[in-house]
């Protein structure tokens, strides 16, 4: 026996659930054996995380599916990113000074209208088997009865707390007292639990209508912020086609436009040829073709990607070989290639949490839910106990820039999911958190899988870098790496050119990435979960 993880992969024959947090994979499990479907323990274990990993997530922000129904043998997108309120514009930022739109405080937190309740609303309608009710008990019981501090979280409050201070209802629920609440201690937040019992009794109007709509308009209005009811209320999901490419023999779905998701497919285009199953695991090559590969499909990312409603996106070219082949002669196999070659802009700040979820009867849902960044706009809406996302920060202010704010856009999205399939058959339900680093985490997991046949598990626990920069000051084409590469990898990268920053063996700042794999023989669900994070795998 020879097991390289850890923690070994979760084996389970019936349904399995994975994210972030064990307690949210525990509700979403819960939901699973009450009969509910993978859509069912998705929203379970998401709103669960709006409650215990509020840092990364939240019903105030934005949230993307792939969902894999069974009965039909087909994949389905839901888009619910938030999308900008009826008084944004790019003028009204810039006559107020602003060469881009704030990261914190009132204005990022309202200028779009959280997406993500319209997305389990619309969801549930369609695929979910147990009431909404039910799928919410576990958020409500943790939110009114108090969650516990993991050290993570006390952490990341300890990190943002000159965020968190300038915001009264903030500090009430993650700083009481004035205080970082220390790891083991509790936090609850009675206003979140009333917030998600109206949405509980009353679906998608419980939140986008009534007292819960006018408490988050009272609040935007008080504070010069942008959205109203009319925003709120117009908020919707829709679905939409998923991309779809392939790697080898793996056939990979990823969600489209305005999400980053088409990078994915992008770069494991450019990477194909290569080869990389004949070259050495976190060899030198393995990684140093990777990072040029994000490096070219970044920069298509940043000069196409918008909301396709408002910009034609050519997204079948990105995502055709032709056009990889085409893009393929930028790579420089001896040298790394300096970012002003080929520049990008994004930044690998933000955070998420992915849920991985597949039932009893073979369906399967990815579910990408975030704030974008820690705790999000920092800003609670009045009694509702909502922490605001700051999504909208991703929004461009140049008029020319198909990414630049208008009112009823959805900005850019970083986040991802992603479903693969072998022969035909539903094989994995892959992602991640982690901002510009998503698409990064999702090749190096797919590569870790396909090209050298590790277990999911084995895939999320590798060593991992992230190409790009977290703050101002870093190079854009700063290389973070793990220490737990060989150190003969390492040191290659570094005379080939790469600007290294040498993590140490597993850094948060890294990802948390999660996933279920079906085998193909036994039909048996393979859960893996990030040691980066709080997380577990739990089936049954």
């Amino acid at each position: 026996m020879n097991i390289t993880t850890g923690r070994p992969v979760t084996m389970a024959p019936s349904g399995m659930v994975a994210c972030p947090h064990s307690l949210a994979s525990q509700a979403g499990v819960d939901a699973l054996r009450a009969g509910g479907s993978a859509v069912d323990a998705a929203i379970a274990a998401s709103s669960a995380l709006a409650v215990l990993y509020p840092h990364m997530t939240g019903v105030g922000g934005d949230a993307f599916w792939l969902i894999y129904d069974a009965k039909t043998n087909a994949v389905r997108y839901l888009d619910g990113g938030g999308r900008a309120a009826a008084s944004a514009s790019a003028a009204w930022f810039r006559d107020r000074g602003h060469s881009e739109i704030p990261f914190r405080g009132i204005l990022p937190a309202t200028l779009t209208t959280p997406g993500a309740v319209a997305s389990w609303a619309e969801a549930h309608r369609e695929f979910g088997r147990l009431p909404l009710a039910r799928d919410l008990e576990a958020a409500i019981a943790y939110a009114r009865d108090g969650f516990p501090v993991t050290e993570r979280l006390a952490g990341w409050i300890e990190t943002v707390a000159a965020d968190l201070k300038p915001h009264a209802e903030t500090m009430a629920i993650f700083m009481p007292g004035g205080k970082t609440p220390r790891a083991g201690s509790q936090l609850s937040n009675p206003n979140l639990a009333r917030t998600l019992s109206a949405l509980a009794n009353d679906g998608h109007a419980g939140f986008y209508d009534g007292a819960v709509a006018a408490e988050l308009a009272r609040f935007s209005k008080q504070h010069g912020g942008f959205f109203d009811a009319a925003d709120l209320k117009a908020q919707a999901a829709r679905w939409g086609e998923p991309l779809k490419g392939s790697y080898r023999d793996v056939t990979i779905y990823e969600t489209p436009a305005p999400t980053q998701g088409f990078t994915v497919l992008e770069m494991l285009n450019l990477l194909e040829p290569f080869e990389l199953h004949q070259k050495p695991y976190l060899g030198a090559d393995h990684a140093h073709l990777m990072v040029q590969a994000k490096q070219i499909a970044y920069h298509d990312r940043d000069v196409h990607l918008a909301d396709p409603a408002f910009a034609k996106v050519p997204m079948d070219l990105l995502i055709s070989k032709e056009y990889a082949n085409a893009r393929r002669g930028l790579m420089d196999t001896a040298r790394a290639v300096p970012w002003d070659k080929i520049p990008s802009y994004g930044s690998l700040k933000g955070d998420t949490v992915f849920i991985a979820a597949v039932d009893r009867d073979g369906n399967a849902a990815a579910l990408i839910n975030s704030l974008y960044g820690v705790f999000g706009s920092c800003v609670v809406a009045g009694n509702t106990g909502v922490v605001l996302q700051n999504r909208s920060a991703y929004f461009s202010l140049d008029e020319s820039h198909a990414n630049c704010v208008a009112p009823g856009k959805t900005p850019l999205h970083t986040l991802i999911a992603s479903l693969a399939f072998r022969d035909q058959k539903l094989w994995g339900v892959v992602g991640c958190m982690g901002a510009d680093g998503q698409p990064q985490i999702h090749a190096q997991t797919y590569v870790s899988m396909i090209d050298y046949g590790r277990n999911i598990q084995e895939a999320v626990e590798a060593p991992r870098w992230l190409s790009g920069r977290f703050a101002l000051g870093e190079d854009r084409d700063t290389l973070h790496i793990e220490s737990r590469f060989p150190e003969a990898t390492i040191d290659e990268l570094a005379r080939r050119g790469h600007k290294l920053n040498r993590w140490g063996p597993f850094n948060e700042l890294a990802g948390h990435a999660h996933g279920i794999t079906i085998d193909p023989d036994s039909g048996l669900r393979m859960g893996g979960s990030d040691p980066r994070s709080d997380g577990a795998a739990i089936g049954y």
